[in-house]
């Protein structure tokens, strides 16, 4: 079964600081798990996940952020929860996953709570750069066969925006994945139309190669503002990744053998685009796909964060997110990495 998601789908973040924000988060996951399904106990499930998860950040960190986005796998739906802090980290993590441990003068259930509520969890810090904790809740208690691609993205718009002028979608198949990065010109609504715009393009072509999908798209953004945009296709068979970008959307894949950055053409997706190109490189399992817009540094090395890359894409993403955002724009960091087969 085909599994399409992308920033179309809900992606919300609150900043917290109080506890008062712990409880707005709370109620907005209840809200999302009522839209989607979930039943009471799932539902109760997550919000003891946001509790934990925010209490977590106020007693260790001081403050923190919490995301909360949907996701899929084979179309059934999910809800992700990511927290993030740039505290002083944890020296003994394994320590602090067991209940009864803390370091803050508490019970010392919380961490072990999440461990054992969520459907998938993983944790990455570093003593003095932070903690960060994923935890991911399906509909029901019986995980859905997973597709052949882990997905971690988040999108933040510019202060005093509501709408994100940058965005992402994946599309998963049997023979392989389709990704898009969109960065709208500007900021704002009508950014925002551009790179959805472009979104919808991959929801209508879904197994595309990505030269077909950025021409697609160059033809239904010329009622927009225009937008850069690359697009990929990882075929699992050959065990390569195609890839055309127009503007300035930066991308790499990085395995084994080290980061190879891949090359976009300038121009502005449904305004100017003198050519298309199709680019190939090796895309084994294990291999990361990294896009992400002009609203995120270009210099940044994840060697920095020791065993960072053999965790969940959604920490990657979350961590090149929390250090290396402008915030003079919209920000999207997508990472998509292959697995091996299903799980």
């Amino acid at each position: 079964m085909e599994t399409l998601i992308s920033s179309l789908d809900t992606q919300l973040a609150f900043a917290i600081t109080h506890a008062s924000d712990i409880a707005a988060a709370r109620r907005a996951g209840q809200r999302l798990a009522t839209e989607l399904g979930f039943d009471e106990t799932r539902a109760g499930q997550l919000a003891l996940i946001v509790t934990e998860a925010g209490t977590n950040l106020l007693k260790h960190a001081g403050e923190g952020t919490i995301y909360v986005n949907v996701s899929q796998s084979e179309g059934v739906p999910g809800i992700d929860v990511l927290a993030v802090d740039a505290g002083p980290g944890i020296l003994d993590l394994d320590a602090c996953l067991r209940d009864g441990m803390s370091t803050a003068g508490t019970a010392g259930t919380g961490l072990g709570a999440l461990k054992r509520l969520a459907d998938e969890f993983d944790v990455w810090s570093q003593p003095g750069n932070g903690a960060l904790f994923f935890m991911r809740l399906w509909k029901d208690d019986s995980v859905p066969g997973m597709c052949r691609v882990d997905v971690g993205a988040l999108t933040v718009p510019l202060a005093g925006e509501d709408a994100c002028g940058d965005g992402w979608g994946v599309a998963c198949d049997g023979a392989g994945a389709t990704l898009l990065a969109a960065d709208g010109l500007g900021h704002g609504p009508e950014a925002a139309a551009a790179a959805n715009a472009a979104i919808r393009e991959l929801q209508r072509l879904p197994g595309s190669a990505p030269g077909r999908l950025v021409d697609a798209a160059h033809q239904s953004l010329r009622i927009t503002r225009g937008a850069a945009m690359a697009a990929a296709r990882i075929d699992f068979g050959a065990g390569m990744l195609h890839f055309a970008g127009i503007g300035n959307i930066n991308a790499c894949v990085i395995d084994g053998d080290g980061r190879r950055a891949l090359v976009s053409h300038n121009g502005i997706v449904g305004h100017n685009v003198r050519k298309i190109q199709e680019f190939s490189v090796p895309c084994p399992p294990g291999a990361l796909c990294i896009m992400h817009s002009d609203g995120i540094q270009t210099q940044w090395d994840l060697d920095k964060y020791p065993g960072l890359l053999g965790h969940s894409p959604a920490l990657i993403a979350a961590v090149l997110m929390r250090d290396y955002i402008r915030r003079r724009d919209d920000a999207m960091v997508l990472v998509v990495r292959r697995r091996a087969g299903r799980v």
